[in-house]
């Protein structure tokens, strides 16, 4: 009997399973509508035995999760991937994917490259992809913080809700993001100023401010600002609870509904952070951080539609002239545009992931530690007005330079 594609793609699974070199096995769009919406798997090791750890995303945040061995994989998979139009394999060393047409046809892409490549390294060491089930991350937050249970991130209990189990995560790892800048903050018994722009509900805002003084001892002046005075209001009711508003002598959080360009200039930020500040958002922040001369930054940019327009360098016409992938050029240009703006305004200046992108595709992180050196700023604004005229055409004068 004629071997189908899904019973090739299982022994796909199997074979980089056993090999060790399975990141991530996902399937993606459902026959019908009772079917999860997503299922995805990786490989891990549980009580010193290896299985294939599947989780179910369900309509409304529901999830299911079960475990497979080795030896059901093969005869389980191909049943399960009848019920999906696609299936993808994700390794180290290449990439395979089922695609099932609603009448029924199969293709399967990636096979021939993944087995050669897993044969041509047979006997070489592979960076293993296996991960540990029986031991939990160990996160700067727990659950059970109580401004977490007045945001709805988690329950009374400190369990956090299924749905914003990626809000979680992304706060915790922003947490380990300023835990690695922490070093660049002023030490000794002064309060340490910080700014969160474009707060929006705070959640960032009260983690770190939990952060700073229960975790680390610091006094803290937190301003947190944004323009939507609803939002401000509950974020201080919130704040009020807790107990994190400011006291007599200007320490804990200050909440003020206000365009941030129109923060005095008199005082000088520690650090300013901002989590997905939409669109040119991002750069109002970024701007007036460096205006301030804040001595570190942390920022998530969120959309980047501005510069999707604007792009108009004929170069670049075979990648603009897609859509999709005209989007992805035009996040990685902003971001990086970004970054060079504040290299010349004098900081030192890194790019890096935030979070697992199936968490949210706002993924980067720009950190930013002021240096001042004049050579590399010198060198880095001749870079940013070439790099404008080349992607913007006609835009030197753009909002990218001035906002």
């Amino acid at each position: 009997m004629t071997k189908s594609k899904r019973d090739s793609m299982a022994e796909l699974v199997l074979l980089t399973a056993e090999r060790e070199q399975l990141r991530r096995f996902v399937l993606s769009k459902p026959a019908n509508a009772s079917l999860p919406k997503k299922v995805s798997a990786r490989l891990s090791v549980k009580r010193g035995r290896k299985i294939l750890f599947f989780e179910e995303a369900y309509p409304g945040g529901r999830v299911r999760q079960f475990a497979l061995s080795p030896e059901e994989i093969v005869p389980t998979l191909p049943g399960m991937m009848e019920n999906y139009l696609q299936a993808d394999l994700s390794t180290p060393v290449g990439d395979v994917v089922l695609l099932r047409s609603k009448k029924g046809t199969e293709t399967l892409r990636g096979e021939a490259n993944l087995r050669r490549a897993l044969d041509e390294s047979d006997g070489a060491p592979l960076l293993s992809t296996i991960t540990q089930l029986d031991r939990e991350p160990k996160r700067i937050l727990s659950g059970s913080e109580p401004f977490l249970y007045a945001l709805g991130v988690s329950d009374e209990r400190g369990r956090v809700h299924d749905k914003r189990q990626p809000k979680f995560r992304q706060i915790n790892r922003f947490l380990e993001l300023v835990s690695d800048i922490y070093p660049e903050l002023p030490s000794g018994d002064a309060p340490l100023l910080v700014y969160d722009l474009c707060c929006g509900k705070s959640y960032l805002s009260f983690a770190l401010y939990h952060y700073l003084t229960a975790v680390k001892g610091r006094r803290v002046e937190m301003l947190c600002a944004d323009l939507k005075a609803d939002v401000i209001d509950f974020c201080r009711g919130v704040a009020r609870d807790a107990g994190f508003l400011a006291e007599n002598d200007g320490c804990g959080m200050i909440f003020r509904a206000m365009d941030i360009r129109l923060i005095p200039r008199d005082r000088r930020p520690d650090l300013v952070v901002s989590l997905h500040a939409c669109d040119v958002a991002t750069d109002v922040v970024l701007n007036t951080a460096a205006a301030l001369r804040a001595k570190t930054v942390l920022s998530t940019p969120c959309c980047h539609r501005y510069l999707d327009r604007k792009i108009k360098a004929p170069e670049l016409a075979f990648v603009t002239r897609h859509p999709k992938l005209r989007g992805k050029l035009a996040e990685a240009l902003t971001d990086a545009l970004r970054c060079l703006r504040l290299e010349a305004a004098g900081y030192e200046v890194t790019a890096a992931e935030l979070v697992d992108p199936d968490d949210t595709p706002k993924n980067t992180v720009i950190r930013a530690v002021l240096r001042e050196d004049p050579g590399k700023m010198k060198t880095a604004a001749e870079n940013y007005e070439a790099a404008k005229k080349f992607v913007l055409a006609d835009g030197a004068n753009d909002y990218l330079t001035d906002i």
